[in-house]
């Protein structure tokens, strides 16, 4: 495939990560305009009480929802407001985008961000329909929180945008999953042979590169590129995470 090819075929492709099966959410309201997938990744700011994050963290950003490929603008923008905050916990939602998965990891790397996964529970929610929780989480105030890490489940996606994290820890419990690549258009509903082969091999490329920049071991992409194969998945034990550099750390 030319590069030019290439080239052309990115700006409409983007790559999709299989992962565990896991129920839907209810839908909900688009994050965006009318070109903005339903349950996108939202940021909002949360505070709990003396450690509710991690030692001696009170305050983290909330990521909630799917990769999409646009969700890195909606960091930034986050930051921009509530840039303050040093943790980010991650509450990844079903298959996502695999570039804008690396640029978010990029963005937490560059602010020096730590990273960790659980699902942020807020107390002001408890009395609300989905609708008017989800309209509480876009507003601008920081919002009195708990951190759930009871059940904590991280595919792919999550451990590239995790990955990004100065530190970067997991519940001793939670079930990290690698799967395989998947080679959609968002316009079209084919893929040619040859432009997927081009870019599996592209993405394959720029995730190695990515994750020796991240500091992790980017043998994640050999059992990535294994589980495309054969259509199946990869689960993590806690000794797999520690070597292969995707955590610094276990929480208990």
């Amino acid at each position: 495939m030319s590069r030019s090819g290439l080239a052309r075929a990115l700006a409409l492709v983007v790559a999709l990560l299989t992962t565990c099966a896991r129920a839907q959410d209810q839908a909900r309201p688009p994050v965006g305009g009318v070109t903005s997938p339903e349950n996108a990744m939202i940021f909002y700011a949360a505070h709990g009480g003396e450690d509710a994050c991690g030692n001696n963290c009170s305050d983290w950003i909330a990521a909630e929802g799917n990769v999409e490929w646009d969700t890195f603008k909606r960091l930034f923008a986050f930051l921009d407001r509530f840039g303050a905050r040093k943790m980010l916990v991650l509450n990844v939602k079903d298959a996502g985008d695999l570039k804008a998965a690396m640029s978010l990891g990029k963005i937490i790397r560059e602010r020096k961000l730590d990273a960790s996964a659980g699902t942020t529970v807020v107390a002001g929610c408890a009395k609300l329909t989905d609708a008017d929780c989800f309209a509480l989480k876009r507003g601008s105030a920081p919002l009195d929180a708990m951190l759930d890490t009871s059940s904590v489940e991280c595919d792919l996606v999550c451990v590239v945008v995790l990955a990004g994290g100065v530190h970067r820890t997991l519940p001793a419990d939670a079930k990290v999953v690698i799967g395989g690549l998947q080679i959609r258009n968002r316009v079209a509903p084919n893929v040619s042979s040859e432009s997927s082969q081009g870019l599996r091999t592209y993405f394959n490329d720029q995730l190695e590169l990515y994750l020796s920049q991240m500091g992790v071991n980017p043998q994640i992409v050999s059992i990535m590129d294994r589980d495309s194969k054969t259509h199946r998945s990869t689960p993590l034990s806690n000794n797999d995470l520690l070597k292969l550099g995707l955590v610094t750390g276990l929480a208990l």
